[in-house]
């Protein structure tokens, strides 16, 4: 009884193993599944464990992560006739997974590469399309202002959006970029001389504002000069006036007393020559230091 039991049970579970996985199915995360029943599309299933109608079904599953794909290096024309190299790179995953599954293959790697070969015809269009609006200089220039490579980068992705949508090919664009810019050998030298010529602009047009600021310095410099000078000269005129008139005050009282003044002039002058305790072998008749000489007393009068 406990031999049949277990043989039971290993049959159920062998019978669990062989036959649970005609009736159930698991998704990923990073995938999303299309079940058909009888070739015909029935939902769309998101990742966890999902029910399926034994083989009258059919579990069809796609990576949903965002793919990358490099586009060739194609040329393009520019809106002013210049010839230009570009490669870009797209980041594209699967937005409906019916019509995908419709429009491309069951198998996922098929679908993938027919996606991408979708895509490399969605961005030639793009090329021709969005390129020809813009001149050269939006490209490449030695001014950042002109160069526009978001605008450009946002107009194509738009582009090849809207083309997506147009063909119904359940693709989403989740983001684009120019990868690479290239020229013709045929065109570089001109742009080298192109380039030449926008630098020399930039140059004259730096040096002619550098000779306007130094102009400018030099009159500023040239009439504070000016103005410091006549305040100078000014305040020059204000002291030697007051200095003069100090003087003719000072004359007026010599005028009264000029033994005295003199006397005063030279204790001044003695006082100049002895302030820095020098010793000075002078004759004591050079004035002032006759001052020094012991006076003998005038004689009295009888």
């Amino acid at each position: 009884m406990k031999r049949n039991s277990i043989i039971l049970a290993i049959g159920t579970l062998l019978l669990v193993i062989f036959v649970l996985p005609l009736f159930m199915f698991q998704v990923r995360s990073t995938e999303i599944a299309v079940v058909t029943t009888f070739g015909h599309f029935s939902r769309v299933a998101g990742p966890g464990p999902h029910f399926r109608w034994g083989p009258a079904q059919t579990v069809y599953k796609f990576d949903q992560r965002i793919h990358t794909y490099d586009s060739k290096l194609e040329q393009v024309f520019t809106s002013d006739h210049f010839n230009l190299l570009i490669q870009v790179y797209v980041g594209w995953n699967i937005s409906d997974p019916e019509t995908f599954l419709k429009r491309f293959s069951s198998d996922a790697e098929t679908g993938i590469e027919k996606a991408q070969e979708n895509l490399e015809g969605l961005i030639r269009n793009a090329y021709s399309g969005v390129v020809g609006r813009h001149t050269f200089s939006h490209f490449v220039s030695t001014d950042d202002k002109e160069l526009k490579f978001v605008e450009i980068e946002r107009e194509m992705q738009e582009r090849i959006q809207a083309d997506c949508r147009a063909q119904t090919n359940g693709l989403n664009i989740s983001f684009l970029g120019i990868k690479r810019i290239g020229l013709p050998e045929s065109v570089t030298k001109l742009v080298f001389e192109r380039m030449e010529s926008e630098r020399d602009v930039l140059v004259s047009k730096i040096r002619g504002e550098g000779e306007r600021l130094a102009s400018e310095i030099r009159s500023k410099a040239d009439s504070d000069s000016a103005r410091l000078l006549a305040e100078a000269d000014a305040q020059a005129l204000k002291i030697q006036g007051e200095g003069e008139k100090e003087a003719a005050l000072s004359f007026e009282v010599f005028k009264q007393e000029p033994q005295l003044a003199v006397l005063l002039l030279k204790f001044k002058a003695l006082e100049q020559f002895l302030q820095n305790r020098a010793t000075l072998i002078l004759d004591d008749k050079i004035s002032p230091l006759d001052q020094l000489r012991l006076q003998k007393p005038a004689p009295e009068k009888k």
